[in-house]
């Protein structure tokens, strides 16, 4: 086991942070932890740390009881948002910094350093200021220096956050690589949907203090274990289920107190058809079309009021020849059905 967390809580005067959590993280794994601001995945982070005390629970890594262990005994690697660089020391002094701390061998510094360099693909970087490089490179060299006493657990608080939209995609698919070559149990902290889905190995996902769902990002999403998980996770759209036609897409059961039932489906799963197919082919109106590149969103009101949002392809969208204004019929692919609260 890398981190295993067990029954973790935290408070700040009346406000719980963390509550009752625990948590199996296997090593070498690639881990999200997801959620909104306030949901308490910085603090888990810095919990599993050492920045943070526990008030409850308890901490192990690599099979070893760290609770009250500090941040230097936990051996931990950690890479801030802002990166935190020396800006007085060059690149290459930066990563170097916490081997020295530890005394270790010049050489053994330099031909560690020179590894890294390489890895990060900043080779010819190595005499430059923070000051000199662009955001993106700035945060490869705080993973590099995180690196560079080789540890077996590498935490990142929210590290592409404070880059444009751009070098975040392509920081994304660099981490994935980096941990892909060096096998480091990765934690790394996230409000950002897509960041989790497409570099984690299995996403976290955590609101109000505690876990909602821990599962692969197709797990997440394909199978959502609360509204809040399948209204966060990606796109979708909440109808109620009574009154309306709209009841009909949510199955034979018998609804006991409906008005607490909501209807969730995501708009790729509402598809749009010219003729009523079936029952389940509910009439409306195109209100808006959206092209966004290979996608075309196509907003819908429904004839007995409820609006929803439905996503096709471009190909498709030419195929259907629809435009402002027209009547066409809306079914569901797939739906879930929640309560209000969980």
């Amino acid at each position: 086991m890398g981190i295993a967390v067990e029954h973790v809580s935290k408070s700040y005067g009346d406000f719980r942070a963390v509550d009752d959590v625990s948590l199996d993280i296997q090593s070498g794994s690639l881990v999200a932890l997801l959620g909104p601001s306030g949901s308490g995945k910085s603090t888990l982070l810095r919990i599993i740390a050492g920045l943070e005390s526990t008030d409850a629970g308890t901490i192990s890594l690599i099979g070893r009881d760290a609770t009250y262990q500090s941040v230097q005994e936990r051996k931990i690697g950690f890479v801030f948002q802002h990166y935190a660089l020396f800006k007085h020391m060059t690149v290459r002094q930066n990563i170097a910094f916490p081997l020295e701390l530890r005394k270790t061998p010049p050489a053994e510094i330099q031909e560690r350093v020179s590894r890294l360099l390489d890895l990060i693909q900043l080779a010819g970087y190595g005499n430059r200021y923070p000051a000199q490089l662009s955001g993106g490179q700035r945060q490869r060299v705080a993973l590099a220096r995180a690196l560079s006493v080789e540890p077996q657990i590498l935490l990142l608080d929210e590290p592409f956050g404070a880059l444009d939209a751009k070098v975040r995609k392509e920081l994304r698919t660099w981490l994935h690589n980096l941990h892909r070559n060096m096998n480091v149990t990765t934690v790394f902290v996230t409000h950002d949907q897509e960041e989790a889905m497409e570099v984690a190995d299995r996403i976290v996902v955590m609101n109000q203090g505690k876990i909602e769902q821990v599962g692969t990002p197709a797990e997440i999403y394909d199978n959502p274990a609360s509204p809040f998980v399948m209204s966060f996770v990606g796109p979708v759209n909440v109808l109620s289920i009574f009154p309306g036609s709209v009841s009909r897409w949510a199955g034979d059961r018998v609804w006991e107190d409906s008005d607490n039932w909501r209807l969730f489906l995501r708009p790729h799963d509402v598809e749009i058809v010219t003729d009523p197919v079936d029952d389940k082919a509910l009439p409306a109106t195109v209100d808006r079309i959206m092209h966004l590149g290979w996608e075309v969103q196509v907003h819908l009101k429904l004839e007995d009021g409820p609006s929803l949002t439905a996503s096709v392809n471009r190909d498709h969208y030419h195929r259907l020849h629809i435009e402002r204004e027209q009547q066409v019929y809306a079914r569901p692919r797939s739906v879930r059905v929640f309560p209000l609260a969980t």
